[in-house]
């Protein structure tokens, strides 16, 4: 029988002691019920409170800060103005309206063009991955892909399509704007998350893929059961950081004629020739992005705690 089994005895094996080392050690007459040490509480103690004097002093310096920030610009000579032409409450509630219901549009383009994204990515990072030289051709045509849609503005590729495309007037072609909008994205989008794709399918040490060969799996089975499993969930924050961009690059698709958020808010300007509508606008994309950058936060610290880091 250990020391740790027998109530009353110390590590030391000094009698009327618990045996109980810093971190902790079993209820007397217990086995395997362990209690925190003196020492480990009273750290624990300590850490609450200079956590709760931390939180404490945030608050108030974040209280005084805004109030200085508001009293500074409230008060500065040019203040009437700027309330006046971006912060009019009657323009907001006459453009809210229009500007939500042009919104809807963004999110109808983000939804449709996310998924084709995912798939687009994963297919061009899959065809860089193939090492056999058959199929060289396809594997220079996805890096073709990638280094041309990254290297062009977004919102050149939207006037290339949306302008472009149309004017062909080819068979089959679309005309609807808001699915060359789409075909856009896509596209410049689809690059950049390949190359994410592909940054955690190398994120995988070759010892794996090694293993999955040698017990018979061939290349497909191998990326399927063993190495995409793992890169997918490495490269999930990054992911979503590129779809936080997205949802906002939705507003370039205004440029070429759907009327969604920011061309709602341009008529609204154009006639008015007041700015808050633009804010209006702005408030719709933060309210959808703030939820979604702080999930990619939440992942990746969870990321980090389970690598230890």
């Amino acid at each position: 029988m250990s020391e740790f089994d027998e109530p009353g005895k110390s590590a030391a094996g000094e009698p009327g002691q618990t045996a109980v080392g810093e971190f902790g050690g079993p209820r007397n007459g217990g086995v395997g019920e362990w209690v925190k040490s003196e020492r480990q509480v009273e750290r624990e103690r300590v850490r609450r409170s200079h956590a709760r004097r931390s939180a404490s002093i945030a608050t108030v310096s974040t209280i005084v800060f805004i109030v200085l920030v508001v009293s500074i610009v409230t008060n500065s000579p040019g203040w009437p103005r700027v309330q006046d032409k971006f912060f009019n409450l009657d323009e907001f509630v006459k453009a809210l309206p229009d500007v939500l219901r042009g919104f809807l549009l963004n999110i109808k383009i983000f939804l449709i063009a996310e998924p084709l994204i995912l798939v687009v990515g994963l297919l061009v990072a899959l065809a860089r991955g193939i090492k056999k030289p058959a199929f060289f051709p396809i594997r220079a045509l996805a890096t073709l892909y990638t280094d041309v849609f990254r290297g062009v503005p977004t919102i050149l590729v939207i006037y290339l399509i949306g302008f472009g495309l149309p004017a062909l007037q080819l068979q089959g072609i679309p005309t609807d704007l808001v699915t060359l909008g789409v075909i856009a994205l896509t596209l410049s989008y689809g690059a950049y998350v390949a190359e994410v794709f592909r940054s955690g399918i190398e994120s995988i040490h070759p010892s794996q893929v090694a293993a999955a060969r040698s017990l018979g799996l061939g290349h497909i089975k191998t990326m399927r059961f063993v190495v995409l499993p793992q890169a997918t969930r490495r490269v999930v924050p990054p992911l979503l950081n590129d779809f936080v961009s997205l949802q906002k690059d939705t507003a370039l698709v205004a440029t070429i004629g759907p009327l969604e958020a920011l061309r709602q808010a341009q008529i609204h300007v154009a006639s008015t020739f007041n700015y808050t509508a633009y804010l209006v606008a702005a408030l719709l994309f933060i309210l959808l992005t703030i939820p979604l950058a702080r999930f990619t936060d939440h992942l990746a610290a969870r990321t980090r705690r389970r690598r230890g880091a």
